[in-house]
């Protein structure tokens, strides 16, 4: 069995909310500093040094898990983390928060964290959603990264509650060897604790781990530890303390394509006459193992299923209903192998590249099409104008490193990383209502014909998953009266000139008579 271990490099972790009986530190601070008033010496480190350990120890009493479930998805090159915790309050003050904590070198790996609590039994269980915030703690180790969790009603006394905690990381699977040839199967390691960290005592836990096949090079026993089919298990571990830590190695088979857009570029040409042309600027890479030696596409295509096994050569992008004008180039010129599936509820667009991605390799291509504007843009009862579209990458399983999104009359464009929203000239009170955090900013943008600029919103992301596919708003006052601004100003000119013409044929301008 592991023994209990403090580790600085903790998986995750839980905190107890404040609560009423949690006031420790802050009274214990106060205390501290009356104390300081009185009291002089060698003592008076070692009082305040107790007074914030025993604070610390009610706060982590708070709470038990009484049955803890993990299971961890690597399928793919997206590791998706489920995690079922049943706690209990064994203290007499409610508990309404519950902090999740991840160490730095995962948090930097954090694309999502989202967090829901079940309510009723069997058949009548139902699930609802609860708030996550990234937060802070004073007292946090080494860097550590914390997510809160409100609960719906504060844990009284005595009182037990089931959540179930979604959270996703990107670019954790390793590949080793680094390199491989043509002809070889990729190989990953991963790397995890057996034994989920917390600073409570946790009664009985099991880590489930989904392997993509059958095939595992080699794993860390901490027994009991089970592999049967595609299903490593770890657990059942019963009555563990506080902060006890197993680390496990996993190096296992995983052929999926490690499909990451490195960059995106979304241009959406917002219309008010009618339209909605959209254009995607890509630029892919497979971040698997890296290819050597030769590329044999006759050895490609002769063996397919022994030759390239974790290359890709197809993509399917999910595209809205209703698409029309597709297209799909690149800087050579126009591709001709794909294929547009398109009903009244979706649109999918399965592209090929001229080339089959191996690892390390990288392909640029630009996707456009099409779009009733109908569909996406509204008023408010307000009487404000907003877009409704999708955020995030329309590939599938694909990790964006930079998104960028630029909206506007005559321009919009999303781009991994950068959302940029250029809305039309004349545009004022921008806003955008997005359901996770990013970064926004404003800036001016002139384009042709104009006067005042056009304002620019623009929305940041990084670490985009296919979880971030949602919809946002983005919100903005418009007079329709400055459709006719550009129209008006070209007849202006129009008019001028003729005036002029007309002005020129009339006038003598010969100095005999």
């Amino acid at each position: 069995m592991p023994s209990p271990v403090l580790h600085r490099h903790c998986h995750l972790f839980l905190v107890t909310g404040r609560s009423e009986d949690s006031r420790g530190l802050g009274s214990f601070q106060d205390m501290a500093r009356s104390i300081s008033m009185e009291a002089a010496g060698p003592t008076l480190p070692f009082l305040i040094l107790t007074l914030l350990a025993v604070s610390a120890a009610s706060s982590t009493n708070q709470i038990q898990i009484l049955n803890a479930e993990r299971r961890i998805d690597l399928s793919s090159h997206i590791v998706k983390v489920f995690l079922t915790l049943k706690v209990e309050n064994v203290m007499t003050a409610p508990a309404s928060e519950i902090f999740l904590a991840f160490p730095p070198a995962q948090a930097d790996h954090l694309a999502l964290v989202k967090a829901q609590a079940a309510i009723g039994k069997k058949k009548k269980k139902s699930y609802v959603h609860l708030d996550v915030n990234p937060t802070e703690l004073p007292d946090a180790p080494n860097g550590t990264k914390y997510f809160s969790i409100s609960l719906l009603n504060p844990l009284s006394s005595g009182e037990t509650a089931t959540l179930e905690v979604l959270y996703i990381l990107t670019h954790s699977l390793e590949p080793f060897p680094a390199e491989i040839s043509q002809s070889e199967s990729q190989l990953v390691y991963f790397r995890d604790s057996a034994l989920i960290l917390s600073p409570y005592h946790v009664k009985q836990q099991t880590t489930f781990l989904k392997t993509p096949s059958t095939k595992m090079e080699s794993f860390t026993r901490v027994e009991p530890t089970k592999f049967a089919g595609r299903e490593l298990k770890y657990g059942p571990y019963e009555d563990h303390p506080p902060y006890s830590f197993s680390p496990v190695i996993v190096h296992l088979e995983n052929n999926s394509p490690f499909a990451v857009v490195e960059e995106l570029l979304r241009e959406v040409e917002i219309s008010h006459w009618g339209s909605l042309q959209i254009t995607e600027h890509y630029k892919l890479v497979h971040a698997g193992a890296r290819h050597k030696g030769v590329f044999s596409r006759v050895e490609y295509q002769s063996r397919p299923s022994f030759s390239g096994t974790s290359s890709f050569k197809h993509l399917l992008a999910s595209l809205p209903p209703r698409v029309h004008s597709v297209y799909y180039r690149d800087d050579i010129g126009n591709i001709s192998s794909s294929h547009l599936r398109s009903d009244y509820r979706k649109s999918e667009l399965e592209i090929e590249p001229r080339y089959p991605l191996f690892g390390g390799w990288k392909a640029t291509f630009v996707i456009g099409y099409g779009l009733p504007l109908e569909d996406f843009l509204f008023e408010s009862p307000d009487g404000k104008r907003y877009l409704n579209f999708s955020f995030g990458c329309p590939l599938a399983e694909t990790v964006v490193d930079k998104l960028t999104i630029k909206v506007g009359l005559l321009l919009l464009i999303i781009c991994i990383h950068d959302a940029v929203v250029v809305l039309p000239e004349g545009s004022k009170d921008p806003s955008a209502a997005v359901p996770f955090p990013v970064e926004q900013r404003l800036e001016t943008k002139y384009s042709y014909l104009d006067v005042v600029g056009r304002t620019v919103l623009v929305l940041e992301k990084k670490n985009v998953v296919p979880e971030h596919i949602t919809p946002f708003q983005v919100y903005y006052t418009f007079k329709p009266i400055f459709m006719l601004a550009e129209p008006l100003m070209l007849a202006s000119v129009f008019f001028l000139f003729f005036m002029a013409c007309v002005a020129y044929l009339h006038i003598d301008l010969s100095i005999r008579k």
